[in-house]
């Protein structure tokens, strides 16, 4: 069906005589930076604020690590379903409801006094969150043609990382002036105003945004003039026959694992293993976060490149994946083995720079080799990364309270060589082989 033919914005733009192409694609990656960077904010004001939790009640680092245990797990339990949720009604109903969610938990957060509110609070925050991810992504193989992908995805983790990045120091100025407590409202109301703009610009398909010409339409879609937007069940039995499938699962557990162990452990970490003062790691903290944005930002737009130029095809974010992953080895086991502070924020920041290659990678590969069904692939995706990643603070937690953090961080290293084997399996170029491929995708799944 072509979507295009009835719409009223189209056919004034056809009457006027519109040639030159708007770039509204590229307000969905800005809105996917901006929300994602909310997300971050919130996810590092636990991290940031932990010293001063533990000191006022109690908390043991293994309690600590039960918290952020349980966000995970109930932000990954949601991974798969938020994508199909996705598909069938839309990021645009998804991504703001999501967002308003979680950013009133944190909110909430600052009311806990006890371990059991804490408990049920970072679980819902979880279940809130969970379809930010899942959501974006599921809206990216209808905003923006493959050749643009990459670069496009950057924006949305690059939040990410720029969120810890402005965060770290940010929140640890608001605890030294008003307490830890005021870290949790002040980095949630931002997200409450973000949802509600989000609903208002964006629409599901770029064919229903009046900002968007028809020229900028055929853009998006590689000189056709329509997407197949009927909703279907995902295949779930023909993705579980798929090799890929189960690989891009795999390479997300090592790579989300080793994300988690920093994000939750980073600042303490400098603290207690480098002995920062509290002023030094609100700095300094944010350098190797900034590092993985840089990373992830350079991956997408190199990607793009090879592809663009015809020198490589998608199959060439499978080389990044991999090769991201070996590097963030040798930058941990550098930083595990260094003592000095500025040797260790150095090596940090090119592991995490390598992690971020990876990252860009990994939900890029999602929506070349998914298509329509993006949003349930990188659901899945995130979900066996969170199952995973989920136990990383509670598991670093365990080791450096026996055995120390230079232990810690070399058995993380150890994750990133099971992640680097699972890309070499994982083959962006082959479309994803199901009963709704269209003959040239089906062709394509054989080569």
């Amino acid at each position: 069906m072509n979507v295009l033919a009835c719409d009223p914005v189209v056919q004034k733009q056809q009457t006027a005589g519109v040639t030159k192409r708007t770039n509204y694609r590229w307000m969905l990656a800005i809105f996917a930076f901006l929300t994602t960077l909310v997300a971050y904010l919130d996810r590092v004001a636990l991290a940031v604020t932990t010293p001063s939790i533990m000191r006022e009640l109690h908390f043991t680092r293994v309690q600590i690590g039960t918290l952020q245990t349980a966000f995970f797990v109930c932000y990954a339990l949601l991974q798969v379903p938020s994508g199909t949720f996705t598909e069938f009604f839309g990021h645009r109903k998804i991504v703001p409801m999501a967002l308003g969610c979680w950013s009133l938990f944190t909110c909430l957060t600052a009311a806990c006094r006890g371990f059991g509110t804490w408990l049920v609070v970072r679980t819902l925050f979880g279940l809130g969150e969970a379809p930010i991810f899942p959501g974006l992504s599921a809206a990216y193989p209808n905003w923006f043609p493959k050749k643009e992908r990459g670069k496009a995805m950057s924006f949305m983790l690059a939040g990410s990382k720029f969120g810890p990045v402005f965060g770290i120091p940010l929140a640890t100025l608001i605890m030294v002036h008003w307490g830890w407590r005021s870290v949790f409202v002040c980095l949630g109301i931002p997200g409450i105003v973000m949802a509600a703009a989000y609903y208002l610009l964006l629409t599901d398909y770029p064919h229903e945004s009046k900002f968007v010409n028809r020229v900028e339409l055929e853009y998006i879609n590689d000189g056709q003039v329509s997407k197949d937007t009927k909703k279907v069940m995902p295949p779930w039995k023909d993705f579980f026959r798929s090799g890929q499938f189960w690989a891009i699962g795999g390479q997300f557990t090592a790579t989300i694992y080793i994300n988690y162990v920093f994000l939750a452990w980073l600042p303490v970490y400098l603290l207690e293993g480098h002995h920062f003062s509290l002023k030094q790691m609100g700095l300094f903290a944010a350098i190797p976060e900034l590092g993985y944005a840089v990373g992830n930002i350079l991956c997408g737009a190199l990607s793009d490149l090879l592809i663009g130029k015809g020198w490589a095809g998608s199959r060439s974010r499978a080389w990044f994946g991999g090769v991201g992953l070996l590097l963030c080895c040798a930058g941990l086991y550098m930083t595990a083995i260094v003592d000095g502070k500025t040797e260790t924020i150095l090596w940090l920041t090119f592991a995490l720079a390598s992690l971020g290659a990876t990252m860009n990678a990994a939900w890029t590969s999602c929506a070349d080799m998914a298509g329509k069904f993006a949003g349930t692939v990188s659901g899945w995706m995130n979900f066996c990364g969170n199952v995973f990643g989920a136990a990383a603070p509670l598991i670093t937690g365990l080791v450096v309270t026996k055995y120390g953090w230079k232990a810690a961080i070399m058995a993380t290293a150890a994750a990133a060589i099971v992640g680097a084997v699972f890309w070499i399996f994982v083959k962006p170029d082959i479309p994803l082989k199901h009963r709704y491929s269209e003959p040239v995708q089906a062709t394509a799944a054989r080569a």
